[in-house]
């Protein structure tokens, strides 16, 4: 199928790491993190299955994997990805961070435009957490 139109929009200049965690979601229902405290916009982060270089190893290739996805930033223990969703173009921006003490991969997912994102977020962190399981770089929720 054929993407319709691509919506161009400003990379948010809240990308990035933090005080050590990826930024907060905005209060709109189109971004989820597992650095957020609770509620809609909460995902539980990546606990890793396989050594830390390994599972990160196998992150960076699900992601560059994923459709619609294009690898913007990389750095030893962080990733960032634009993620074009399939019929209407809009960039939304998927951001990982590995955490080797923790045992983890924070994950964060959020739409550039718009107010909902009729989980398009969630259903892809979640996808992407199934494929980390199936090769055994994360573990089962």
């Amino acid at each position: 199928m054929r993407r319709l139109i691509r919506w161009v929009s400003p990379v948010p200049d809240t990308l990035g790491i933090v005080a050590g965690q990826l930024a907060p979601c905005p209060a709109s229902p189109n971004c989820v993190s597992s650095d957020a405290a609770e509620g809609s916009h909460r995902v539980e982060p990546f606990a890793l299955a396989a050594a830390p270089e390994v599972a990160w190893k196998v992150a960076r290739e699900v992601v560059a994997a994923l459709p619609g996805a294009v690898l913007v930033r990389e750095e030893p223990a962080y990733l960032h990805a634009e993620c074009t969703t399939r019929l209407l173009g809009f960039v939304d921006d998927l951001e990982l961070q590995l955490r080797p003490r923790d045992a983890v991969i924070a994950v964060r997912s959020a739409s550039r435009l718009g107010y909902g994102d009729l989980g398009t977020n969630r259903r892809r962190v979640e996808a992407l957490r199934a494929a980390l399981v199936d090769r055994h770089a994360v573990l089962a929720p």
